[in-house]
C-alpha cells in the first residue's frame, strides 16, 4: 500500500531560529499523538542540519527544497546531492514550478538532479503542473505527460518505485485558488495511468502522488479522500504549527 504524506515546502522563508523554532514546534506537537501518514518538512539549505539534528527524524523527514544537476566541483553557490544527504536530510524537492519559471530549469536538468539523489540515498520530490494558460487551453494532461517523460522515464522501474510525485497547478499556488477535489482527482489518476503505460500497474499503485496547491486545513480533508490523492505538498500553510497540524491531521 503506497504511503499517505504531508510534506511541508518552507520555501524562502524564516531565519535558522525562526525555523528550529518552528521544527521544533511540529515535532513537540506531533509528539504522543497518532499520526496516519509521512510527514516531511522542507527546509532551505541552511536549516538542514540543525533542523535535522533537533526532531525526531525516525518520526518526521527532513527534505531540501533543490539540489544542484552537478556532482561536486567549481559550481560557487551550488549545493549537491551529497551535501545534503550528510546532514540528515533525506529527501529533496526537485522541478518546482518555482525552480523551473524562474530558474529556468530544463528537463534535462531535472532529470540530472532526479539522478544525483538516488545515487545519493535521497527520496526526490518530483513536481509536476500546469499554468494557468494551459488549463484553460485544456492541454493540462499534456503538459504534466510531458513533464515526466522527458525527466522521468529514462530511470528504471526500480529508480522510479523510489520517486515522490508533487502535482501543482500552478495556478492555485499562492493565490487561494484550489483546484476542486474533483479536479484533482482526475488529474491524479490520469498521471497515475500514465506511469502505469511506461511502468506497469504495480508501480503505479505504489507512487504516492500529492497535491501541491493552496491545500490547508479547510481543504485537506476533502482533498485527501480522492483515491489518487495520497497527501499535500504543502507551501504557505507549512510555516505556522497551528495551521500545518490540522493537515496532518486530516488522514
Amino acid at each position: 500500500m503506497r504511503k499517505q504524506i504531508v510534506a511541508g515546502n518552507w520555501k524562502m522563508n524564516t531565519t535558522l531560529p525562526e525555523g528550529l523554532a518552528l521544527a521544533k514546534g511540529i515535532d513537540e506537537a506531533l509528539r504522543g499523538k497518532t499520526v496516519h501518514c509521512d510527514v516531511i518538512l522542507g527546509t532551505p539549505f541552511t536549516h538542514l542540519a540543525s533542523v535535522a539534528a533537533a526532531i525526531d527524524t525516525t518520526r518526521i523527514g527532513v527534505a531540501a527544497e533543490n539540489c544542484a544537476d552537478k556532482e561536486k566541483g567549481a559550481f560557487t553557490g551550488e549545493v549537491s546531492a551529497a551535501m545534503i544527504a550528510s546532514t540528515g536530510a533525506r529527501y529533496v524537492i526537485i522541478g518546482h514550478s518555482e525552480r523551473r519559471a524562474y530558474y529556468h530549469e530544463t528537463p534535462e536538468i531535472l532529470k540530472e538532479k532526479v539522478r544525483l539523489a538516488l545515487a545519493h540515498g535521497l527520496t526526490p520530490i518530483f513536481c509536476v503542473g500546469e499554468v494557468l494558460a494551459e488549463r484553460e487551453a485544456d492541454k493540462h494532461f499534456d503538459v504534466v505527460d510531458a513533464q515526466i517523460r522527458e525527466s522521468l522515464f529514462d530511470l528504471t522501474a526500480d529508480d522510479f518505485g523510489r520517486l515522490i510525485l508533487a502535482y501543482e497547478p500552478v495556478w492555485a499556488i499562492g493565490t487561494g485558488k484550489t483546484a476542486t477535489a474533483a479536479q484533482a482527482q482526475e488529474i491524479h489518476a490520469h498521471i497515475r495511468q500514465t506511469i502505469a503505460a511506461k511502468y506497469g500497474a504495480t508501480v503505479a499503485d505504489a507512487t504516492s502522488i500529492l497535491y501541491g496547491g493552496s491545500c490547508n486545513a479547510g481543504n485537506a480533508r476533502e482533498l485527501f479522500a480522492n483515491p489518487d490523492v495520497d497527501g499535500g505538498l504543502i507551501g504557505g500553510a507549512s510555516l505556522e504549527v497551528e495551521k500545518f497540524l490540522p493537515i496532518i491531521e486530516a488522514f
